[in-house]
């Protein structure tokens, strides 16, 4: 069995799609990033960036003790490895889903992730003037989708001429078109990408994913709310946990 330790983030959802592609059962260990969740130290033992997705394969590839795995391009790796499927290994074609796996994570995803910071900063006047920091991230986005569009030309699929992880990967984040200042008419390779892998029952199913796991507003206190924006937006370095040292004497 394999647990996953999971938020509806567009990063969470990554990995939905591969295990229902796979078919293989997995448990979702509920990570609630608002809440605070991640900085548990169980959960830090798994995953010490503080950060879901992350993994733990109680049946690992080569026996053995129980595998965990943080980062979502390791666990897309280990997992296509494991079960030989959406990872061609002939050497030219691995690298061609690598490549764009680590484009993903790189360059995607973090352009993306600070578009919505500073598109929510803006929002409070008392964080300033935010047109640059805006406009810098509103054209990273817009250049990204430009890269996807020339990746895509004249190819049904990212990478290896079939569907693979590097597909997987990066549909989460690109599909997020309308929220994003993008008029997805510009990017008509990603437009037909989009519209194809968006009918797979598998990207389906992840991406409808999301209330069932909210908590309603009304029952989070004033300051419960403030201690999360808090806890989200303005991290620093997370000390050893006490309980490490205790479990080590």
């Amino acid at each position: 069995m394999l647990d996953l330790h999971f938020w509806p983030t567009s990063n969470g959802k990554k990995i939905i799609i591969l295990l229902e592609e796979l078919g293989v059962p997995y448990r979702i260990k509920t990570v609630n990033i608002h809440r605070g969740d991640q900085f548990d130290p169980g959960f830090l033992k798994i995953s010490p960036n503080g950060r879901m997705p992350a993994i733990t394969d109680h049946e690992p590839m080569g026996g053995g003790a129980p595998l965990a795995i943080f980062e979502s391009g390791a666990i897309m790796m280990y997992l296509a490895e494991k079960h030989g499927r959406f990872w061609p290994q002939e050497p030219h074609r691995k690298y061609e889903v690598a490549q764009w796996v680590m484009w993903q994570l790189a360059n995607q995803g973090p352009k993306f992730g600070e578009q919505n910071q500073f598109k929510k900063a803006a929002e409070d006047p008392k964080n300033g003037d935010m047109a640059w920091a805006t406009r810098r991230f509103d054209n990273e986005v817009h250049r990204i989708y430009g890269v996807l569009n020339l990746g895509l030309f004249a190819k049904r699929y990212l990478a290896a001429g079939e569907y693979t992880i590097a597909d997987m990967i990066c549909y989460s984040w690109t599909s997020s078109w309308k929220n994003r200042k993008i008029d997805i008419e510009e990017f008509p390779n990603v437009k037909r990408w989009l519209a194809e892998l968006g009918e797979r029952p598998a990207v389906k199913k992840a991406m409808a994913m999301g209330p069932e796991f909210h908590e309603d507003p009304a029952s989070i206190s004033p300051e419960e709310q403030a201690r999360r924006k808090a806890l989200l937006s303005h991290q620093r370095a997370q000390k050893v946990p006490a309980e490490w040292g205790k479990a080590a004497e």
